[in-house]
C-alpha cells in the first residue's frame, strides 16, 4: 500500500488564531502543511510571506508544502527555505528559467515542485520531470479558496503517473466526496481547505480521509 498523505492548506485556517490552528491540525494527525504564497500578479490575490511561513516552522515539524504563486519565484527561493520551506513549489508561466529555478530549490535543501493551472498543459512541465520532486496539479483556478472541484483536472494526473516517479499532489475543492477521484488518477497528496480547517473536529474529518485511502 503505497503512501497517499493528507495536507491541509493554510488558506482555509483562522488566521487571527493560527498557531492554534496549525497545532490542531497536527495533533489530528495530518502529514503536512499546504501554504500558499500569492503575489497579486500572477494570480488575482494576496496572501502571506516568509516571516509567516518562519512563524510557523517555529511551532511544528509538519514539512512544509510552500506553493509560490508569483512572478520570477527564483528571487524568493533562498528566503523561503531560510524560513524553514520544505518543499518548494513554482509555476513554469512564472519564471523565464524554470530549470535554473528548480535546480536553485534543490542545492537549497528542499523538494522542488512545479504547479498546473487549469489552463496549463502536462506537455509543459515534460522538460522539468527529471528535476522535479513533485508536481501539484491544481483542480481549481489558482487564487481563491472555497471553490468547487474540477474533476476533468484528474485526466493530467492520470497522463503525468506513467512518465514521473515522484509525487503528485491535487489541490482545489477536494472533501470526502471527490478524494477517490485523485487517488485513483495516481495522486499521492491530497491538499485539503474547507474540508479539514472547515470543520469543528479536525481529527474526524483526517480520519476520514484515512479511510478512503485504505482503499487504495
Amino acid at each position: 500500500m503505497k503512501k497517499i498523505m493528507i495536507a491541509p492548506s493554510l488558506l482555509s485556517a483562522d488566521f487571527s488564531r493560527l498557531a492554534e490552528e496549525v497545532r490542531d491540525v497536527e495533533k489530528a494527525g495530518c502529514d503536512a502543511l499546504h501554504i500558499d504564497v500569492m503575489d497579486g500578479h500572477f494570480v488575482p490575490n494576496l496572501t502571506i510571506g516568509s516571516l509567516v511561513v518562519s512563524a510557523i516552522r517555529k511551532i511544528t515539524k509538519l514539512p512544509l508544502d510552500v506553493h509560490l504563486m508569483i512572478d520570477a519565484p527564483s528571487r524568493y527561493i533562498a528566503e523561503f527555505r531560510k524560513a524553514g520551506a520544505d518543499w518548494i513549489t513554482i509555476h513554469v508561466e512564472a519564471e523565464k528559467d524554470v530549470r535554473g529555478a528548480l535546480q536553485m530549490v534543490r542545492a537549497s535543501g528542499a523538494k522542488a515542485g512545479i504547479s498546473l493551472r487549469p489552463k496549463t498543459s502536462v506537455e509543459m512541465i515534460l522538460p522539468y520531470l527529471p528535476e522535479l520532486d513533485l508536481v501539484l496539479v491544481m483542480s481549481v483556478e489558482p487564487g481563491f479558496g472555497g471553490q468547487s472541484f474540477m474533476p476533468d483536472m484528474m485526466e493530467k494526473v492520470k497522463m503525468l503517473r506513467p512518465k514521473f516517479q515522484g509525487l503528485i499532489s491535487v489541490d482545489g475543492g477536494i472533501g470526502a466526496g471527490n478524494a477517490s477521484q485523485a487517488l485513483a488518477a495516481g495522486a499521492d497528496i491530497l491538499v485539503a481547505g474547507s474540508a479539514v480547517f472547515g470543520k469543528a473536529d479536525r481529527a474526524k474529518a483526517i480520519q476520514e480521509f484515512r479511510e478512503i485511502f485504505k482503499k487504495f
